[in-house]
This record gives C-alpha cells, structure tokens and sequence, in this order.
C-alpha cells in the first residue's frame, strides 16, 4: 500500500501531529513499509498454526499458595470512620 504526502498531512491532522514539510516524503516512505509489511504477512497461510503465548517456551515459577501474612482486618477497621459488615464506607460521590 503507497501512502501519498496528502494521506500522510490527512494522517498528521487526525493524530493532531505537527510534521515539518520537508519531512512529508520521508514519513510517506516509512509508512508505506509498514503497511506493506503488514499486508505481507497477512498474506502468510497460519492454517493449522496454534498461537502463543509467548516465542519461547517458558514455564512461570509459581510459588507454593500458602498464607504468609495475619488477618488483621479488624484492627484496620477499628481507625476507619464507617464500616458494615466488614467494608468501608464511604460517603455517596455520584447521585
């Protein structure tokens, strides 16, 4: 796909961007690269390919799911202003 320099102004307006115009062929030539690259690799057949969820297969450590802190809720909320039934409250902010 060939960007023009009216497309890459049209382009500048919309993203609220300031480009010098000397620099219009440039961007034009930049842009157009991506996009074709991007048409390239759309036209790549993935039939059959199962996505990833990352290039390099790696296993995430997890650590043992054990409780390492105390509860200590109820002296939290014995400094807050207002609580129910184990919440905050708070004042009404929208009507």
């Amino acid at each position: 796909m060939s960007l023009d320099t009216d497309d890459i102004k049209a382009i500048a307006k919309l993203a609220r961007l300031k480009i010098d115009e000397a620099d219009v062929p440039l961007y034009a030539t930049n842009l157009s690269n991506i996009l074709d690259l991007v048409e390239q690799m759309n036209s790549v057949n993935t039939e059959g390919v199962v996505p990833m969820s990352h290039p390099l297969e790696l296993v995430q450590r997890l650590r043992e799911d054990v409780v390492t802190e105390t509860d200590q809720r109820d002296e939290f909320q014995n400094v807050a202003p207002a609580t129910q039934d184990g919440l905050y409250l708070v004042p009404r902010v929208i009507e």
